[in-house]
């Protein structure tokens, strides 16, 4: 039998790729409809079709994910994972560098595998 934790952490790193690809047909597969993301910049928060039209206009596109730490924890269907990285790219035609902390809650079905129900988003200081 499969630990769940490492289905996770690969679910985390499926995330990461789609991301890092600009796929947004992976990240459909991997964000729950319910998804509600809070950027702690501001504190707003974005739904998963926010997410997606992102991805398909264009208006955010990642050239690094490079993970420093990924910490993961199960229990039962319900999963959490803690990423530390940097990400570069651009938003909205601008030019960015960030080392970020995101904290994402997971949920686990039979069908659909794990899926991002709940996301935080946090600049780490250098």
């Amino acid at each position: 039998m499969t630990d769940p934790a490492d289905g996770l952490r690969a679910a985390e790193r499926r995330l990461q790729a789609a991301q890092l690809a600009g796929d947004a047909d992976a990240l459909d597969q991997l964000l729950d409809d319910r998804l509600v993301f809070t950027l702690g910049v501001d504190g707003r928060t974005y739904r998963k079709q926010d997410d997606l039209e992102l991805q398909r206009s264009g208006a955010q596109s990642l050239s690094r994910v490079d993970e420093e730490e990924l910490r993961v924890l199960v229990v039962g269907g319900t999963g959490v994972t803690w990423f530390l990285g940097t990400l570069a790219g651009t938003f909205r035609g601008e030019s960015f560098e960030a080392r970020m902390r995101y904290t994402r809650t997971w949920v686990r079905d039979e069908a659909g595998g794990w899926r991002v129900v709940a996301a935080h988003a946090s600049a780490v200081p250098e």
